[in-house]
């Protein structure tokens, strides 16, 4: 006899099928879950040591949910300890994922002159602490910050002496890096891939240092070089890219996805350059914001 409980059961059973072949099918065509955009807060160099909180809400109100941060005019972190500042961008949606320092002193290149401020004057900036002078604190706050990597800006690559001597630097932040539980990166400019006394520098430091790479993939284009064919040379080297736009001229950047990058292949090669996070960046900027805005929309559209 086909009882009440036999239809419970087949019926339970039945619903219990329809369920999950029911989710498979909603997940089979659920959209994939889009990669985080982060942004270089260099961006807003000129702008967010004026309002740093301010600043940081508008970024994450465009839709930004990971951050790199830079040397900041205030000092410290946008004149924050890393914790306070790590705890800051917590409570409004923002995680903070790495942090970057020079290799050695600043100093202008000779003749070059500061940037203007918003205000027309010269930037005045306080001392800026690096790898070769205060290596071990600078890796202990980010460590103590809660940053993922910490990131090497730029280091002297003008002669073969400077590169080695670069490279010393490097390889001794990353051991200290290690020891403090976080990764250390390098970020190129285009310099990087110009042969130094019949050396590339970029071909030295994948060599002989066993350090990760953030590449900034517009640089290495006027470089030259082809970030797809980098990935494919050195697979899971490269966890960390900045993501700008440059003209034909390849003089003047501009908003992601008005330019001549082409970054539609160089996304589809993620996971060969072993990418985790990337960052939006736009170097001083007339509108760091309209920048930014334009940038996220083109990459959550057409690139995620």
């Amino acid at each position: 006899m086909y009882n009440r409980r036999k239809f419970l059961l087949h019926s339970g059973a039945a619903a219990m099928g329809t369920m999950l072949f029911s989710n498979k099918l909603s997940a089979a065509f659920l959209p994939k879950k889009q990669h985080a955009v982060g942004l270089q807060l260099f961006t807003f160099f000129n702008e967010i040591d004026n309002d740093v909180e301010g600043t940081l809400k508008k970024i994450a109100d465009v839709g930004y949910t990971e951050i790199e941060s830079a040397f900041s005019k205030k000092g410290g972190y946008y004149g924050m300890k890393a914790k306070e500042f790590n705890a800051y961008l917590s409570s409004i949606g923002l995680s903070w994922k790495s942090h970057h320092v020079l290799g050695v002193p600043f100093k202008l290149p000779p003749g070059a002159k500061m940037p203007a401020g918003l205000d027309g004057k010269p930037i005045v900036i306080p001392p800026m602490r690096n790898l070769q002078d205060n290596m071990q604190e600078l890796v202990d706050e980010a460590a103590e910050g809660g940053v993922e990597y910490l990131v090497c800006a730029n280091t002297p690559i003008n002669t073969l002496d400077e590169i080695k001597s670069s490279i010393e630097v490097l390889n001794k932040t990353h051991e200290a890096c290690k020891k403090a539980g976080i990764g250390f990166a390098y970020h190129n400019h285009d310099a990087e891939f110009h042969a130094v006394e019949g050396q590339v520098p970029y071909e030295l430091f994948l060599s002989q240092t066993t350090m990760q790479m953030e590449l900034d993939l517009a640089w290495a284009a006027k470089g030259g070089k082809d970030p797809v064919e980098l990935f494919k040379q050195h697979p899971g080297r490269f966890p960390l890219w900045h993501v700008k736009d440059l003209d034909a001229s390849r003089e003047n950047i501009l908003p992601v996805g008005s330019g001549t990058i082409n970054y539609a292949p160089i996304f589809k090669a993620a996971k060969i350059a072993g990418m985790k996070h990337f960052y939006v960046e736009h170097d001083m900027p007339v509108d760091a914001l309209a920048s930014i805005t334009a940038s996220y929309k083109y990459i959550t559209t057409n690139l995620l």
